[in-house]
């Protein structure tokens, strides 16, 4: 595995060479390490990667906004838009590269069969196994020896991203490269989902990005999921709220505006649904932790 380490620090800005070679002109990928307020990441080609927030937050641009927190991996699609921004004092790891540098070593070194060798765009838990391998690719970084650390994270991902396997099984399509392609095409409508839930989005919306009609989006999207885009979406508000409840200083109220809910009380009844218990007292019981 063929890597090129760079390290961004606070406040630094960093043009990334998307086509980085190594010295014998092979094709690489890129461990980025950020650390500090303000370090600021662009690509000047299109690169897919995977990113891990390990303190603070990442402000992650590739096509649409995402904000990452600790305890979460995003791995993202190649996209000439790339940008990434580190906030509140943030510490981050990246590995990127060009489709064909991702193809090589998922293909030729993991052993990925070919027809998959690319990730697929995704948002994941990052468990404590994960962010160990991303502290261990970031230190590896800063010593220039990053590739054990590389393969181990890259593993992880590869495992964690075998689990889309049923649900590419129940997309619509002939073959497994039709399924697989319905299921890319839904997957970043459900990445964009999760990014923007705090917006009013409507379902035509939707469906023009994963370029169906209304109707066969909601039906393809829940033969995947198992579950509506409303429904996923009103998760992914609850979910929103829970973080803020538990690091934000805004009333809850606000908290509800802000996690997409105009309706208090519905706020207050689907919080209560989804995790056993009301607004109030998870704050006070993050509150009671600090």
């Amino acid at each position: 595995m063929h890597i090129v380490n760079q390290l961004l620090g606070h406040g630094a800005s960093l043009d990334l060479n998307a086509r980085a070679t190594n010295a014998s002109g092979e094709l690489a990928l890129c461990v980025v390490a950020g650390g500090g307020r303000g370090c600021v990441l662009k690509a000047d080609a299109p690169v897919a990667g995977i990113w891990i927030p390990l303190r603070g937050r990442l402000q992650l641009g590739s096509g649409s906004e995402a904000l990452l927190m600790p305890g979460e991996a995003r791995v993202t699609e190649a996209d000439a838009r790339l940008h990434a921004v580190g906030r509140g004092n943030a510490v981050w790891v990246a590995l990127l590269g060009t489709l064909p540098a991702w193809r090589q070593v998922l293909h030729g070194q993991l052993g990925v069969p070919s027809p998959e060798a690319v990730l697929m765009p995704a948002r994941h838990v990052a468990d404590r196994e994960l962010r160990r391998s991303a502290l261990a690719l970031a230190r590896a970084a800063q010593k220039d020896d990053a590739a054990a650390a590389c393969e181990a994270l890259i593993d992880h991902i590869v495992a964690l991203q075998a689990g889309f396997a049923e649900a590419i099984a129940r997309c619509p399509g002939r073959t497994y490269a039709q399924r697989r392609q319905v299921f890319m095409r839904l997957q970043r409508v459900r990445n964009y989902l999760s990014a923007n839930c705090h917006l009013d989005i409507d379902n035509d919306s939707l469906a023009r990005m994963a370029n169906y009609s209304p109707w066969h989006f909601i039906r393809a999207f829940r033969a995947a999921y198992e579950e509506t885009p409303h429904a996923f979406l009103v998760r992914q508000r609850l979910e929103r709220a829970r973080r803020l409840l538990r690091a934000s200083p805004l009333a809850i109220a606000e908290i509800a505006l802000e996690s997409g809910f105009e309706n208090r009380s519905a706020f207050s009844r689907l919080f209560r649904q989804r995790f056993g218990t009301t607004a109030g007292a998870l704050r006070r019981q993050a509150g009671s932790r600090c």
